[in-house]
């Protein structure tokens, strides 16, 4: 027991060593020159006009440029930290932002968390289908079928306020380039979004037309947790009023809604691609990267509950049990929403998205390690640990030298199975605001709107890193057998 707790205090510290070192993986800064408090601002870069990221990786966007413009108009840092509007939003519930500028309508419901700025665009909401249907031309048309809303925006409000009365069924997505892909598919008939969302996208050529009038719409406005960060809540109104009053405001709506804002990139297939493979690559490094560290320390977990497993104790196989059935219940995504959102709201207190990614992928993967190491361990005949102690050796020795060096053999093909699976997990952290791989080519369709080329140029990443895997599992496989 004093090895295990040596052990599980080790990996505590190397552990917490790894977080500092990589903490500052959550966005790109926008600093002024001031020497004051750096301001963490959510927000969601799937969101074209006001929140995207263009092809040299630079959060730009209505959003972006207003931040920024305000930011150095009132002489204050700021960091962006892009996690997509809802995790933007439960951060900022949660307190690991200090605002969300996000095309965030301003209601009342949202009022009793947030205190909100001065309006900084005024919305609208219109209907948009395939451009290739002539069909459907007005809400009448829409009875009996499906249209696609993204959550949390004043499109999915009213769609659902006029959803019975005109007879459709709502598909809700988190991000408008996958609600644009299901009416292009033609699962959904239709989709609501934000007027100068659509009208942006219908510029860029993402395969839609605006097919009714713009419907009255809600105001934008960045937010604050209630009652908190009223001096940044001050600086961005004072800012946005100079803005304004100096024209830089209409300056920055031109450049993205104007008559000279800029349609698609005259981009050939390959062309995108080649664009598209440097950031790619950078989340496919990131995703080995959480891969790796968290399976480290699953290692080291999984070996330690797995002995507690096979343990003579009652009391330590009883609590190996309880964190085994725990983690490997829960399922991932409530995992990192509980850890990233929950805990720290639980608690008052700010958690990196590195270490929240981190903590998830090993909890998760430690649970299923442990299993495996108990496995490995009890498919040794009993008779081999039976002959070992009645030749005098000690239970701790026989189990060193005679159960665990076969035990292995049976365990490695099953840790690299472990490998690709937690590999593959990391997808599911975008819902987080992890830039991984997956994070990574929602972000590239985003500002491109070419969900084919994309995903299927991540699919074969994802592809050759479990192929190579795979082979090497049946490489080790072969030779220990051979051994």
């Amino acid at each position: 027991m004093k090895s295990s707790k040596k052990v599980l205090l080790f990996s505590l510290a190397l552990l917490l060593l790894v977080v500092t070192g990589w903490s500052g993986w959550t966005g790109s800064a926008a600093a002024a020159p001031d020497s004051g408090k750096t301001y963490v601002i959510g927000t969601d870069i799937t969101f074209a006009p006001f929140e995207f990221q263009d092809v040299s990786g630079k959060f730009v966007g209505i959003d972006m440029d207003l931040m920024e413009a305000i930011a150095k108009d009132q002489n204050f840092k700021y960091e962006i930290k892009p996690l997509g509007f809802n995790a933007a939003v439960q951060a900022l519930e949660s307190n690991q932002v200090d605002g969300v500028i996000a095309g965030m309508s301003i209601t009342d419901e949202r009022k009793q968390k947030f205190d909100f700025s001065e309006s900084y665009f005024e919305s609208g909401v219109v209907m948009a289908i395939s451009k290739n249907n002539d069909t459907i031309k007005s809400y009448e048309d829409l009875k009996g079928k499906k249209v696609a809303v993204k959550t949390g925006t004043e499109g999915y409000s009213f769609a659902e306020s006029i959803a019975s009365k005109y007879g459709f069924t709502i598909v809700p997505f988190d991000d408008s380039s996958q609600m644009y892909d299901d009416v292009k598919t033609g699962n959904s008939v239709a989709c609501f979004d934000d007027y100068p969302v659509l009208a942006y996208g219908v510029n860029q050529n993402n395969g839609l037309k605006i097919v009714t009038e713009k419907e009255a719409g809600g105001s934008y406005g960045f937010a604050v947790s209630k009652g908190k960060n009223q001096e940044l809540m001050q600086k961005f109104n004072t800012g946005l009023t100079n803005l304004k009053a100096s024209g830089e405001y209409d300056q920055i709506l031109e450049k993205y809604l104007g008559e000279n804002a800029s349609g698609p990139a005259n981009q050939s297939r390959w062309g995108l691609i080649q664009d598209s493979l440097p950031p790619l690559l950078t989340g496919l490094g990131k995703t080995l990267l959480y891969t790796i560290v968290s399976l480290f320390f699953a290692f080291i977990l999984g070996l330690i509950f797995g002995f507690m497993k096979v343990s003579r104790n009652k009391f330590l196989r009883g609590l190996a049990t309880v964190f085994v059935d725990v983690f490997r219940g829960i399922p991932l995504i409530v995992l990192a929403f509980f850890i990233y959102f929950g805990i720290p709201q639980a608690f008052g207190f700010t958690m990196p998205l590195f270490l929240a990614a981190i903590l998830t992928l090993t909890l998760n993967a430690g649970a299923y390690v442990t299993e495996i190491i108990r496995g490995g361990i009890q498919s040794i005949d009993r008779g081999q640990m039976e002959a070992a102690r009645s030749l005098g050796l000690p239970y701790r020795k026989a189990m060193m030298k005679i159960i665990i060096p076969q035990a292995i053999r049976v365990m490695i093909p099953a840790f690299i199975n472990q490998l690709v699976i937690t590999l593959k997990d990391t997808s599911i952290l975008s819902a987080i605001g992890l830039v991984e791989l997956t994070q990574s080519g929602k972000i590239i369709i985003a500002r491109t709107f070419s969900s084919f080329d994309i995903w299927l140029v991540v699919a074969i990443m994802y592809l050759i890193v479990i192929t190579i895997l795979t082979k090497l599992s049946g490489f080790l496989e072969g030779r220990l057998r051979r051994g």
